[in-house]
């Protein structure tokens, strides 16, 4: 009879950690966006450290001209499904939604995560489309399960200026669950900052996939991201808000990450 109760209240706890305005989220930590515009990059870029941490991957991270891509605490928006119900393709939608809280539940162990209802809320977001083919160099095209694009802007949130990263996800609904889940938890790693790959197939943002679906952070995953959340030279806001914000937030298509 005790444990009834205790089991649901852990139940709800664990639904509130995947839930719009959940893990810990307070009243408007997560604002709309009423414009934005391109931030301002600086005409030499920041002198920012490269070397290889002891147990990380660090030296592989690549920072923008403006600074380190990251912050305290990131605002995160999922594509609900939209299938009609009962349908076949309601189910695939429902199977992609479980993979992408999945990896992002993974995050927030180690991130201030906020789940939020609409789009303009957020920081990142998460779309349930595959990928466009990448030209490459030599004129060839590779296709991707998924990918990070990255713009960087100076956006107006509760009539204050601020300097954010803004990343598009993309993420198809053709892979299987777990696999699914292993690529929002690498491409969501990029979203977070981690714009670099580990040469380690074991961690979530090795270059190459190895043998086995990475669903769980290594060790190296987690310090690396550690040490990047220590390190200053983060992107700056201009000193005053811009003359002609611009309300268009098309996502740059570089930097990108698959």
């Amino acid at each position: 009879m005790a444990g009834t109760p205790l089991k649901a209240l852990v139940a709800l706890v664990a639904l509130l950690a995947l839930s719009p305005q959940g893990q810990g989220a307070q009243a408007g930590s997560c604002p709309a966006m009423t414009a934005s515009t391109p931030l301002p990059l600086p005409t030499t870029a920041a002198s920012l450290p490269q070397e290889q941490a002891a147990g990380t991957y660090s030296g592989q991270l690549m920072p923008t001209p403006a600074g380190w891509p990251v912050r305290d605490h990131w605002c995160v928006w999922i594509e609900p499904a939209r299938a009609a119900a009962g349908s076949a393709a309601l189910l695939r939608e429902q199977q992609w939604l479980a993979a992408m809280e999945a990896a992002l539940a993974e995050w927030q162990q180690l991130l201030a995560i906020t789940r939020v209802s609409q789009s303009d809320q957020a920081q990142v977001r998460i779309w349930r489309r595959r990928p466009p083919l990448q030209r490459l160099g030599d004129g060839r095209t590779r296709a991707s399960n998924g990918r990070a694009l990255l713009a960087l802007l100076v956006v107006e949130r509760d009539q204050r200026w601020q300097a954010e990263p803004q990343v598009e996800v993309l993420i198809g609904t053709t892979q299987a669950p777990l696999a699914l889940q292993a690529t929002a938890l690498h491409e969501l790693g990029h979203a977070f900052g981690l714009w670099g790959h580990s040469e380690h197939s074991s961690d979530a943002m090795a270059v190459h996939a190895g043998a086995q679906q990475v669903l769980r952070l290594s060790q190296r995953d987690r310090q690396t991201m550690q040490w990047l959340l220590r390190q200053s030279g983060r992107l700056q806001t201009p000193a005053k808000p811009p003359e002609n914000p611009a309300t268009a937030r098309s996502p740059l298509t570089a930097p990108t990450a698959d």
